[in-house]
């Protein structure tokens, strides 16, 4: 099924009914019997290394990044990964466990001798991949309004991806699931171009399409706006989306860099949330910086307060009733310019990130954390590392 052309607010589009799925392995969340969201992509254990010397490991892969995000809009979801039977970290969305292969696991390589740009990120090991048939078996007439396919280790498939545009309403794809390639001896992480990666006939398919701006130029982007959202990352800078004739640059948020690890993601789940709450592409968009900015300000999966998740949703809402009214869902319109107040929804997201939801960590400490042979014991009580990388750059490992 073609999925339904994005429209300019006001163009309306094919309604959406209710979402009810049953997956065969994982059961429904009793206060969310009706999930709107699915996210397919494997969980990761990452283990960051510099000079050898390894300096953090933690939970990783793009999922759950994006779940905190999700989680603190309180959006039903479900959620697809896939673990070895090793995987000891406990998380909101219980994964598939596979018998028969390990979890997915990351290392990234940095040297003292050059910037964070120039690490090595290798595959050491991969689960297996998630297969068309671990999809969510839809009822009839029942699907999800989104679904996010954010792969970050060849896990998912063209025919998984395609699965999920069967299933799914509009469907958000992280570049990183399509062109990565792995060197077959020693994991080595490598992009193609999306024309040679086996899901450029799915592009037409898709609704949005998140790459970073080392990503971007394995995409030509002049034709993928002609059919979908393209949003690139650009770290320190914002963002910037392209949709047809339309392009809009997204202002970042003043922070103090300490782990870059799952910016991207974050920023991904911010921007879904705030579609799903009705707010304009470049409002969503402003809001996935947001949360972009939230996650490098803090070490591993990031951990949000409650009163600034509280302050946060009560912008949307009001942003949400000020300019959108009776909009329910994000197929009824899109907006793609900018509304007139979006530099004040900018200015209320900076003020509701004031302290004491601020960790502020001073980046002389960090550097003599990140120099330091004992900074590889230092771990929270939950497996997560107190110090990773201090230099101000895009995501790692997602």
């Amino acid at each position: 099924m073609h999925r339904p052309e994005l429209q300019i607010h006001g163009v309306p589009q094919n309604p959406l009914s209710s979402t009810t799925l049953i997956h065969p392995d994982m059961g429904q969340n009793q206060d969310h019997p009706h999930p709107r969201c699915l996210v397919v992509g494997n969980y990761c254990h990452d283990v960051l290394m510099k000079d050898d010397l390894v300096l953090a490991e933690s939970l990783g892969g793009a999922a759950s990044f994006i779940s905190a995000v999700l989680d603190g809009f309180s959006i039903p979801c479900t959620f697809v990964s896939k673990v070895g039977s090793d995987f000891s970290y406990p998380v909101t969305h219980p994964p598939l466990v596979s018998p028969s292969s390990q979890t997915t696991l990351f290392h990234a390589h940095f040297s003292s001798r050059v910037q964070r740009h120039d690490r090595v990120l290798k595959r050491v090991r991969a689960c297996d991949p998630i297969a068309p048939s671990d999809l969510p078996r839809p009822r009839p007439n029942h699907r999800f309004e989104l679904g996010l396919a954010v792969g970050v280790a060849g896990e998912i498939s063209p025919e998984t991806l395609e699965g999920m545009l069967d299933i799914c309403d509009t469907v958000f794809v992280d570049i990183q699931a399509l062109i990565r390639v792995f060197d077959p001896a020693d994991g080595t992480v490598n992009l193609v171009h999306v024309r040679d990666s086996g899901f450029h006939h799915l592009l037409p398919r898709i609704g949005f399409l998140k790459a970073s701006s080392d990503e971007a130029p394995y995409v030509d982007v002049d034709e993928a706006r002609r059919d979908c959202c393209v949003v690139v990352t650009n770290g320190k800078d914002g963002s910037t989306f392209y949709y047809k004739n339309v392009e809009q640059q997204i202002l970042p948020f003043p922070t103090v860099q300490v782990d870059p690890t799952g910016a991207g993601d974050s920023f991904l789940g911010g921007l879904v949330s705030g579609l799903a709450h009705g707010l304009s592409v470049p409002d969503a968009a402003l809001l996935g910086n947001f949360f972009g900015s939230l996650t490098v300000g803090q070490v591993g999966l990031p951990k949000f307060d409650s009163s600034l998740l509280q302050a946060v949703k009560d912008e949307v809402q009001r942003k949400k009733s000020h300019i959108f009214g009776p909009i329910k869902c994000i197929n009824e319109g899109l907006v793609f310019a900018k509304p007139l107040d979006h530099e004040e929804f900018h200015a209320a997201l900076v003020r509701a990130n004031t302290p004491p939801h601020t960790f502020p960590i001073q980046e002389e400490s960090q550097r003599e954390l990140l120099c330091s042979p004992r900074v590889a014991e230092h771990h929270n009580c939950n497996g997560q590392p107190k110090t990773l990388s201090s230099n101000a750059c895009e995501e790692t490992i997602t």
